[in-house]
């Protein structure tokens, strides 16, 4: 994804001179080279000074450019909360957020780079929007449709090694819509950002235990969310299930509950997420997500009551 994200923020800036990049004291991987090279008016690295990487983003964007703050997501949002929340969302301005390793994806360098709330902060304020693509494909669509997007944008990217998810789709990438990956007729995986991998593989699982298809959804604009197609899945699926990586307060699985709940529909829904709790172990992600509970085997049997 930083790879994806690196090359086509550089083909915008080809196209739209509006386009600036802002880093603290961080690269997205040596891909960003012939941005920095070929335009380096338009690369500007702070330091480590989050705080005015976003006050100076909110200044560009008052002057009608598109500027991007490029950081690791717990440094992107949680230390220079004040100025995204006063600067760029009180202003509405036209400032991307790109956060790098949402979830547990720093696995290694502990609960300091955990980004495990992120997304219910970011819903919280008004104006913000929210794109978490699950693959490179998804990535360079929510790229350029951060690019295009006039208001506050946080983009929740992982690191690296995402497989392709969407090149084989039902129905497009559109910004604010829910996305069919792949049909099925009773069983409903809805699932956004890398751990999409684990969703299908659970969707594969069901599908061998169950004998018939599942659908495969990807949720890729949390905010502003498709409730309307929300409530079509909810409606038309007899059981709906929400893989996320993100505590299970304020995540998408919250949401879905209480959209169901608005809206009289019984369909039978489970909702996997992070533990409402700090994660202290060490180890790769897909350990950490195991240890809170994030297992295939864990939520086929959950679903399957096996």
């Amino acid at each position: 994804m930083r790879d994806t994200f690196a090359r086509t923020i550089y083909e915008a800036v080809q196209t739209d001179p509006n386009v600036f990049l802002l880093v603290a004291d961080i690269s997205p991987t040596e891909s960003i080279a012939p941005f920095k090279e070929e335009f380096p008016d338009h690369y500007v690295n702070v330091g480590v000074a989050e705080q005015t990487m976003i006050g100076m983003c909110a200044g560009m964007a008052l002057r009608g450019c598109s500027p991007f703050a490029y950081s690791i997501a717990t440094f992107a949002i949680y230390r220079p909360f004040e100025q995204i929340r006063v600067d760029v969302c009180l202003q509405n301005l036209p400032v991307t957020i790109v956060g790098i390793g949402g979830g547990v994806a720093y696995a290694m360098a502990g609960g300091t780079h955990h980004a495990l709330e992120d997304i219910a902060l970011m819903s919280a304020l008004p104006n913000m929007s929210i794109i978490a693509p699950c693959d490179p494909l998804e990535t360079e669509a929510a790229t350029w449709a951060s690019v295009h997007h006039d208001g506050p944008l946080y983009l929740r990217l992982g690191k690296s090694g995402e497989p392709d998810m969407t090149s084989q789709a039902v129905e497009p990438f559109e910004f604010g819509k829910v996305r069919l990956l792949k049909d099925g007729p009773k069983v409903c995986v809805i699932s956004y950002g890398p751990i999409m991998g684990m969703a299908s593989t659970v969707a594969s699982r069901i599908e061998d235990e169950g004998g018939q298809s599942v659908a495969l959804v990807s949720a890729h604009t949390l905010k502003p969310l498709d409730v309307d197609g929300l409530v079509g899945i909810l409606k038309r699926f007899e059981t709906v299930v929400v893989i996320e990586e993100h505590t299970v307060s304020g995540g998408l699985g919250s949401r879905v509950k209480q959209i169901a709940w608005d809206n009289n529909v019984g369909c039978e829904i489970h909702a996997f997420g992070l533990k409402d709790e700090f994660v202290d172990g060490y180890g790769t992600q897909l350990d950490l997500w195991q240890a809170q509970g994030l297992s295939v085997e864990n939520i086929v049997g959950r679903v399957l009551k096996h």
